[in-house]
């Protein structure tokens, strides 16, 4: 049986709220709800919640605080948990589906670590300090990475073992498993499944809630 992880430890500066991202209503419950609601559907039932200081663990899930650092609030979440099959998936991503959390699993197959990730349908361009275009990059191998990511809980333990200066520079705990040679896989996903970090995804993330509701 699988453990999860999930990251609701950030502030939310970016989005204005005045209180941590995990934590705002949207469409009528807490953020981070809708995470765990398509958790217990995807029928994961032992989450670790790793949360700011002082704040409660929801009903049902027990809580750890958070790390200075996004990794650094997984290692210590992932202490907490004993399972072999380890999913981390950020609360800010509150359109998930159960089905995204089975089919990263299920790609743990062949893999260390598998991830969810759209497919790059913009052009990308690669620039210098300065602003000036250095090359136009290959979209067709290009992905978006998201959460939840599944990693075989050994794997996972030996990435995060790791000084606190490399967590710092993880954007996601996937990098870390690479970094230590490990193999990863991506899972196509939707766009739906963005990061909510400012007031127009918040917004966005309303509407497209209450359409599924």
């Amino acid at each position: 049986m699988a453990a999860a992880l999930l990251v609701a430890a950030g502030s939310g500066e970016r989005l204005g709220a005045g209180r941590p991202k995990a934590f705002v209503e949207l469409a009528g419950r807490p953020m981070l709800e809708w995470s765990l609601a398509a958790l217990r559907a995807a029928g994961v039932t032992d989450i670790v919640v790793a949360l700011p200081p002082g704040v409660p663990a929801p009903d049902g899930v027990r809580g750890v605080p958070g790390g200075a650092t996004r990794s650094a609030s997984v290692r210590a979440a992932l202490a907490a948990v004993t399972a072999d099959v380890v999913l981390v998936h950020d609360a800010a991503r509150p359109l998930v589906t159960p089905d995204v959390f089975a089919r990263v699993m299920d790609a743990l197959a062949d893999a260390d670590c598998a991830i969810a990730a759209a497919r790059m349908t913009d052009t990308v361009k690669q620039a210098d300090a300065s602003g000036r275009v250095t090359a136009t990059l290959d979209r067709s191998r290009l992905w978006a990475i998201q959460t939840p990511q599944a990693f075989r809980r050994d794997v996972l333990t030996r990435a995060l073992d790791v000084s606190d200066d490399v967590l710092a520079q993880a954007t996601d705990d996937a990098w870390l498993v690479e970094r230590a040679g490990g193999s990863v896989r991506v899972v196509e996903t939707s766009p739906a499944n963005f990061k909510v970090t400012t007031a127009h995804d918040l917004r966005v993330a309303e509407m497209l809630l209450r359409e599924r509701c």
